[in-house]
Parts: structure tokens; sequence; C-alpha cells
């Protein structure tokens, strides 16, 4: 089945960049200078703002979508100009494949991207791949994503069975960790 890239909502965007993201990483810490990787990051809304609290040393956004990546190296180009901000690397790529080395990332984020695609059992284990030993893997938890998106997500839920390496650690309603337990996927 064909993606199809979710609608620009200027409103969800201040809502993810203003509200969500800091409530997340209340709840959910992420140590300054690590090495993170947001999947499906689409228009690059989260990036700048995870950038700017969380201090990480590297910073990834991937997105199957050309086009969207496009419109985040725009935001991303205008923003760290101004503020002088730390490199984002953007790269187009498919969740189900990542295009980065084993062990390259202390932090994994998925907004819900593992929830739209066909075989998110792949995707999970690709996050498990490119996850250090005691990485964490932070996603929206069915209620998130049964209030965000009714229909689109209505039965989804994703294959934690086929990712036993990637331990349930936190779950804080909206959003869960779960954390690396091997140095490489199994």
């Amino acid at each position: 089945m064909p993606y199809t890239p979710f609608a620009n909502q200027e409103y969800r965007n201040v809502v993810q960049t203003h509200f969500e993201i800091p409530a997340l990483l209340r709840m959910c810490p992420i140590a300054a200078g690590s090495r993170i990787l947001e999947i499906g990051c689409g228009r690059g809304i989260a990036l700048l703002r995870l950038a700017s609290l969380c201090a990480p040393s590297r910073l990834a956004g991937l997105d199957v979508a050309p086009e969207l990546i496009s419109v985040a190296h725009a935001r991303l180009e205008h923003s760290t100009r101004r503020a002088g901000q730390l490199q984002i690397e953007l790269v187009v790529g498919d969740a189900r494949r990542l295009p980065f080395a084993d062990g390259s990332f202390d932090v994994v984020i998925d907004f819900g991207t593992c929830y739209h695609i066909d075989e998110p059992d792949r995707a999970l284990r690709e996050v498990s791949r490119v996850l250090s030993r005691d990485g964490q893997f932070m996603h929206e938890s069915p209620l998130a994503q049964r209030i965000a998106h009714p229909f689109r997500t209505s039965g989804c839920a994703l294959p934690w069975h086929a990712v036993p390496s990637l331990r349930a650690e936190r779950d804080a309603i909206l959003w869960a960790t779960r954390r690396q337990t091997s140095s490489v996927a199994r």
C-alpha cells in the first residue's frame, strides 16, 4: 500500500512544538549530547525544538517523502542561519531500511510513523538495529494515535514481538519508551 503523507496542519505544528515536545521531554528526558534520530520527520517541525531542548551531539531526521524533506531543508536553513544551531541531517529514506550504521543513535523518536506504514515489524527491527546498547526508543502510545488519527489508526497495534531486544520501559499515557537491551538487533 502506498504511503499517503499527512496534510500540513499549522495548529498541529504549534501544538507539537510548544506543548507536546516539552511535555514529552519532561516525562521522558533525553541526556544532553545524545545522538537523536526522528523517523518520519516530515516537514521538520520537531527537529528545531529537539535541537534547542536536548542539546544533542547529532540530530537526524528521516522521511520517505522527498518533497517533505525539501520543505524541512528550507525551514531548517532559514532557522539555523538565524540561530547558528547544530547542523541537522535530513535524509530521504524508509524507516524499514534505515540508511545508518548499527548503533548510530542513542535515541530514536517516532511521532506515529510505525503505526502508518506497511510491515511495521521491519521498521521496529531497524530502530533496534540503529540504537546503541541501552538506547531509547520513544514512540506515541496507541491512545495518542487514536486521539490524533481515529480513523487512519483504527485497529493498529505495533508488533513488539518482532523486537524482543526493545524492552518496555515507561508508559506516560500518550508516550512510551523502550530500551535497547543488546548492541545489535537479532
